[in-house]
């Protein structure tokens, strides 16, 4: 099992302390991808292009849902990194107990007024009609899955920001494999175990998590983490109002971020489902290839912005410089790496989610060919924009995508289709994400970042006792996970 302690990110050479940093990060994206491509296999080979299809138009409401919330989180993990850096512990437990407070009943709005809404949202965004039975039966139990997904996200975030990658690892590997063995259980119904079909996918997923992260916050609680909140520390818990300000002033454009990019995905796959089933779940079969390329991207990205944060709050601007420049290094190694074999072998891979025979596979291909360029170019902004925000800029980055994704990917994608058909589709996304790049890396190398704050200090602050020994943060306390 994982140790339970915290890393200072403020000393070392960077590029190694970078790599080693983002190593369980990256570890952890790849078991996700290997989950959904799994579990995508199950769906698509055994229940049918329909099926898959449903999964794709479901995950991506899944996506929006993460983003709603990412925001809060973010800000909670860059201020708890700050706090590290600074090397203020009770300044970190304040930050944690808000925001698990906020994030917990965030959470819980979202999924109570989702499970009602599943299938009004489906339709909105033309899923095909021999599809839409199916991704509702999936998506209302997503939406029972969403506060148990979004704790342990948001747990795993909180240790990051603390320096403690192998933690939240360890418990996603749980999860992970818990869901990779149910899966095909419930799907098919072996043993004791219901028949679920569809549903039983999305089952599996809720089960998974519920049983990860009951488990992760007694361990930690067992381990006696550093920022664990104990019941004598109970008082943390209560929003205090300038970090409460400070997450919704910071994490709401932090969040928006990632509902902009979900709901341009949304506006994409709505395009593709105008052309039928083949397009849909060649795009969804995309999709998954696609998570294994953004991997690298995605980690690097947030072993950056957890290692500015702690940087920021030391004040060594000189290594925040530093880890903006290997970050973007790393990324055009790593994700260069992987593009070259999707490239080559996409015909096999493809296969794997796709029946045999089937007219998607040649339509996955093509706009493979075309459009999973532009992850290299995305790695570039995710880097260069998870360091500028560990300052507080929050804002200049969400233009910066804004533009990106609803100034240049939808309009070139929808205007140009007459002349170029879906292919005009494909050809939005390295388009976008070459502009994206270029005005993120502009605004780093100019722009005012440096100069923002994402907290000022507030004397009405709670107090956290200083004689009580600091353990894990936790959305609860000493008497472990509640519901």
């Amino acid at each position: 099992m994982p140790s339970a302690k915290t890393r200072d990110l403020t000393q070392g050479p960077i590029g190694r302390t970078l790599f080693v940093f983002a190593l369980p990060i990256m570890a952890g994206n790849v078991l996700q991808s290997l989950n959904g491509s799994v579990n995508a296999i199950w769906v698509g080979r055994f229940l049918g292009e329909e099926a898959l299809t449903a999964t794709a138009n479901a995950n991506n409401i899944m996506f929006f849902l993460i983003g709603a919330v990412f925001g809060v989180g973010m800000a909670a993990t860059i201020l708890v990194g700050q706090a590290m850096g600074a090397r203020d512990t009770a300044q970190a437990k304040r930050v944690i107990g808000t925001s698990a407070t906020f994030f917990f009943l965030v959470s819980l709005a979202i999924a109570f007024a989702g499970l009602p809404l599943s299938r009004h949202i489906l339709v909105w965004m033309s899923t095909p009609a021999e599809s839409l039975a199916l991704a509702e039966s999936y998506l209302r139990i997503i939406f029972m899955a969403v506060p148990f997904l979004y704790m342990f996200a948001f747990l795993s975030a909180i240790l990051r920001g603390s320096g403690d990658t192998r933690t939240p690892f360890a418990f996603l590997m749980l999860a992970v494999l818990l869901d990779i063995v149910l899966n095909p259980l419930l799907i098919f119904g072996l043993g004791p175990l219901p028949e679920m079909g569809i549903a039983g996918s999305a089952t599996s997923t809720l089960v998974a998590n519920v049983v990860s992260l009951a488990a992760m916050l007694l361990w930690l609680r067992h381990r006696r983490h550093p920022l664990w909140i104990s019941r004598h520390e109970n008082a943390v818990y209560r929003p205090d109002p300038a970090i409460l300000r400070a997450l919704v002033v910071k994490g709401v454009p932090m969040g928006l971020q990632m509902i902009v990019i979900s709901l341009a995905m949304i506006m994409m796959i709505s395009m593709v489902n105008a052309y039928g089933v083949d397009y849909a779940s060649a795009y969804g079969a995309a999709l998954q290839l696609w998570t294994y390329i953004q991997m690298p991207a995605m980690a690097i990205g947030a072993a950056c912005s957890s290692m500015a944060a702690q940087n920021v709050g030391a004040g060594r601007w000189d290594r925040v410089n530093a880890t903006a420049r290997a970050g973007t290094a790393f990324n055009f190694l790593m994700t260069g790496a992987l593009i070259a074999p999707v490239i080559l072998f996409d015909h096999t891979t493809l296969s794997l989610f796709l029946p045999d025979g089937s007219a998607a596979l040649e339509h996955g291909r093509h706009l493979n060919h075309i459009a999973v360029w532009s992850f290299l170019f995305f790695g570039v902004s995710f880097v260069v924009s998870g360091v500028v925000r560990a300052t507080g800029a929050v804002i200049p980055p969400l233009l910066i995508l804004g533009v990106a994704m609803w100034g240049i990917r939808i309009p070139f994608a929808d205007l140009l289709q007459p002349a170029l058909g879906i292919d005009a589709i494909w050809w939005s996304f390295p388009v976008s994400a070459l502009c994206s790049m270029l005005m993120s890396l502009a605004y780093f190398r100019w722009g005012g970042w440096r100069k923002a704050k994402m907290l000022k200090p507030d004397p009405e602050a709670v107090a956290v006792p200083s004689e009580v020994p600091s353990q894990v943060p936790s959305p609860v306390a000493d008497q472990g996970p509640r519901s």
